[in-house]
């Protein structure tokens, strides 16, 4: 039986550069430029990059939602702001633990979650 897995994820990005500063400054990740109108991710838990583009990831139009995990919720919140992040739904319990949405200068939703 042949294994098929998620390898990798490519998303939208108004600002490829403030993407960099942002993503640098909130959590860490590195960057490799491949033209100018793309960049791929390092260090972020799973492979993949942005791409170049006007459109945006939201859920209320039905894109689907990256989740990044911290251990420490409330310091993420603060470095999230810090970066130039805009908190989008503020943190709130699920079964299971806690979590904001924030959209990063692009544009794009994103959550984060914690135990």
């Amino acid at each position: 039986m042949t294994s098929v897995k998620i390898n990798y994820i490519e998303l939208p990005a108004r600002n490829l550069e403030g993407t960099k500063q942002f993503f640098s400054d909130a959590f860490g990740w590195q960057f490799i430029d491949y033209g100018p109108d793309y960049i791929a991710m390092q260090n972020a838990g799973l492979d993949g990059g942005f791409y170049r583009s006007e459109l945006v990831v939201e859920t209320a139009k039905g894109s689907a939602l990256v989740v990044l995990y911290s251990s420490n919720l409330e310091a993420t919140l603060v470095k999230v702001k810090a970066a130039g992040g805009r908190i989008v739904k503020q943190v709130f319990s699920f079964p299971g633990g806690r979590r904001f949405h924030f959209s990063d200068p692009s544009g794009n939703e994103y959550a984060v979650w914690s135990e």
